[in-house]
């Protein structure tokens, strides 16, 4: 029983993982919490249900539309909304992400109403695969596996390639980057396009698990927020192995101690967490000198 909580541990984790990891991404480029960033993964999954749904077309068709639509949802927010702010600072920004949730929220609500839906995954939800005596369905090890193949593949493409060296150029000193030839608001434009998309695959993952309505992004956002918290915003590692933890603790806590209190755990980990080491597990904490 212990083994198989620890796979249903890894399983909510790896969603927690992505949602962090889109938050983390953006936060090192811009300094900014996007707390839009599961209302736009929301809306990017009803767009591939309208896909699948309306015009009936295959699901990976579905898939792309919303991936491309989450890149430009991405692209969208800090293009025409962040970088039109006058004499922006943190706390403005932040409430701008909160104003775009809440717009997000209220369209999803208008266009599709509350009614919740089913999002048809090729992937059976009750097939299950057996080794070393564990069971897991065939939508968790696929949800195990999107998250690592996302994760390797950031990786790989934030060291290896010309685009990815440029947004840690930005993400390390935007004004030697600037310098340096970079365009650093085009960068953190694309880097708000590609978390975007990180965070609409955990809503695409988690939509066959809960059901797709409005709120279904509202507690993995919590969860991710917890996650990047625990392993450090600035951090893309740390909050992988903090989103990891907290799917682990949070399963471990709900069947041992109490399922009722089991949400819980992800606000005791933020208040714990900021009250001993704020900056997280493998965050950093700058000081300036003056």
């Amino acid at each position: 029983m212990f083994s198989q909580l620890i796979i249903s541990g890894i399983v909510a984790g790896s969603v927690y993982a992505l949602v962090a990891l889109a938050m983390s991404l953006t936060y090192k480029s811009s300094e900014i919490a996007n707390f839009a960033q599961g209302e736009m993964a929301m809306f990017s999954t009803y767009i591939a249900f309208v896909i699948l749904a309306t015009y009936q077309l295959p699901f990976w068709l579905a898939f792309i539309g919303a991936m491309i639509f989450a890149f430009l949802l991405g692209a969208f927010l800090h293009f025409g909304v962040i970088r039109r702010a006058k004499e922006p600072n943190v706390l403005n920004l932040l409430i701008v992400t909160l104003g775009f949730q809440i717009l997000l929220y209220g369209l999803a609500g208008w266009k599709w109403g509350a009614e919740q839906r089913v999002l048809k995954l090729p992937i059976s939800q009750s097939e299950t695969v057996s080794f070393a005596g564990l069971n897991i369905s065939e939508l968790n090890l696929a949800t195990i596996g999107v998250a690592l193949v996302i994760m390797v593949g950031l990786y790989l493409f934030l060291r290896f390639t010309k685009l990815g060296l440029a947004i840690k150029a930005t993400q390390q000193n935007t004004l030697a980057a600037k310098i340096n030839g970079i365009p650093t608001n085009r960068i953190v434009m694309i880097t708000f396009g590609i978390s975007s998309m990180i965070g609409a695959v955990a809503g695409v993952m988690m939509a066959p698990i809960t059901t797709l309505d409005p709120n279904m992004m509202v507690e993995p956002m919590l969860k991710g927020f917890a996650a990047a918290v625990l392993g450090g915003f600035n951090s893309l590692g740390g909050v992988v192995v903090g989103a990891f933890a907290l799917g682990i603790i949070e399963n471990l806590f709900g069947f041992y101690i109490s399922t009722e209190f089991k949400s819980v755990v992800a606000f005791l980990i933020i208040v714990v967490v900021l009250y001993f080491k704020p900056s997280g597990m493998f965050g950093k904490h700058y000081t300036r000198k003056v």
